[in-house]
């Protein structure tokens, strides 16, 4: 019988605990998710970024990191991310299983002891977070907004999203703005960051050489989280499509334009055609077989890359493609030809079946890796759903032509976004 998750709750925390003896380590995440909000989604971008700076018991970063180093290498990081209508973060953390090491303490029981710290029981100068590490993770984040800026693929990708997205809380970037950085200080930070641990629903996932039993005990001596029950995730708002496909045209300094187009397919990684959603996207512009790399790149030569990526989670495809300014109606032509020819059913039964199978084929990679399996059954929180990776296979490999071309039905072009250069401006 495939290893299963192991469920419990203790006070806001949902625990998700995997027991293997797989993996010679431990990984545990922990997910914090709120509402994407104009106000919140700042702060709490750059909240992590302090957090990890220094706790109560090592207030000083060398000694943050001097701690990792005793717990033999701990791997110590975390991510910023959407997922529907929320915005996440995750703490990751992966330490060797004691039965590897002559460990005094328990490893697991350090592990979760220093991730509890990190959350709630911050470095802290005069019951604010100390003026210093703010300051300077300010600077971080900024920097880390502007890397985006100057890789303008990713640039177009988001200002795609954003725009398509323009009256609804998606569009605001997962690392916040910029602009709103300077406006936060050490108190107004640790007042959003109160609020943030007040509000967010958290999941903490263990996958490891353990048992729930043994990590409710660590975790009950571990994270000081207000009182209250654990939140729950809603299910995104799914728009249609705009009547009128809008177009927006965006002018840079840039040497090759970037074609994006944002799509509305009207379900969800919640929805019973998920699967066909899926299989849909990887013959449109998932692999290189696909009909945007096949048509665009290959036959008709215009596009330095063409591909499409689904966002499950929010109900939005994307295509994206790296073209010649000049070749920009041609690319729109070909591009739209190929959503009309997914809804026509206009694919070979053999690319069918090789999307299938790579599909499957990365499901299956997924087992192999603990932090894979975490984010794969955290999207089944998120999404209210249950699945398992063989459940997931078996819904792949049952996917129709009929199915697909069903779900292509209801992908409806909504945004064309163009980032080009400055020739003949103005």
């Amino acid at each position: 019988m495939p290893e299963q998750f192991q469920r419990g709750v203790w006070g806001r925390l949902r625990l998700h605990v995997l027991p293997t003896q797989r993996f010679k380590t431990f990984a545990l995440s922990l997910f914090a998710g709120v509402p994407l909000s104009e106000s919140g989604v700042t702060p709490i971008a750059l909240t992590p970024f302090v957090l990890r700076r220094g706790t109560k018991t090592y207030p000083e970063t060398i000694s943050f990191r001097e701690r990792l180093d005793d717990l033999y290498g701990a791997g110590f990081g975390f991510d910023l991310y959407k997922r529907g209508d929320h915005q996440i973060v995750q703490f990751r953390l992966d330490i060797i299983n004691d039965r590897f090491v002559s460990a005094a303490n328990s490893l697991l029981g350090e592990a979760l002891t220093f991730l509890g710290e990190v959350l709630t029981s911050p470095a802290l100068d005069d019951g604010s977070f100390r003026s210093k590490y703010v300051e300077a993770e300010k600077t971080t984040v900024s920097k880390r907004i502007d890397a985006i800026i100057n890789d303008k693929i990713r640039y177009a990708a988001e200002r795609c999203i954003e725009e398509m997205c323009k009256d609804e809380p998606y569009r605001l970037p997962a690392l916040g703005r910029k602009e709103e950085l300077i406006n936060l200080n050490a108190d107004t930070l640790y007042k959003a960051y109160r609020k943030w641990l007040e509000e967010a629903s958290f999941d903490l996932y263990v996958t490891g050489d353990t048992t729930l039993e043994e990590v409710q005990g660590i975790v009950a001596k571990s994270f000081e989280l207000p009182e209250g029950e654990p939140g729950n995730y809603s299910a995104p708002t799914l728009r249609p499509a705009r009547p009128e496909v809008q177009t927006i045209q965006e002018r840079l300094d840039v040497g090759q334009g970037k074609l994006n187009m944002g799509l509305r397919v009207g379900s969800t990684y919640g929805s019973d055609q998920y699967a066909a959603l899926l299989v849909y996207n990887g013959l449109l512009g998932g692999y290189p077989h696909s009909k945007l790399f096949v048509n665009v790149r290959e036959k008709a030569s215009l596009a330095y890359y063409a591909s499409s990526r689904l966002d499950g989670h929010k109900g939005i495809l994307t295509l994206q493609s790296g073209i010649e300014v000049v070749n920009y109606e041609r690319a729109v032509k070909i591009m739209r030809e190929q959503i009309e020819a997914m809804k026509a059913g206009d694919f070979a039964a053999e690319d069918l079946h090789r999307t299938q199978a790579m599909i499957v084929n990365q499901l299956r990679e997924l087992q192999d890796s603990a932090f894979e399996r975490i984010s794969f059954d955290f999207s089944n929180v998120l999404s209210g759903v249950e699945r398992t990776g063989e459940s997931f296979i078996a819904e792949i490999q049952d996917v129709t032509p009929g199915m697909v071309t069903a779900v292509a039905q209801h992908a409806a072009l909504d945004t064309i976004y163009f980032l080009r250069d400055r020739k003949e401006e103005g």
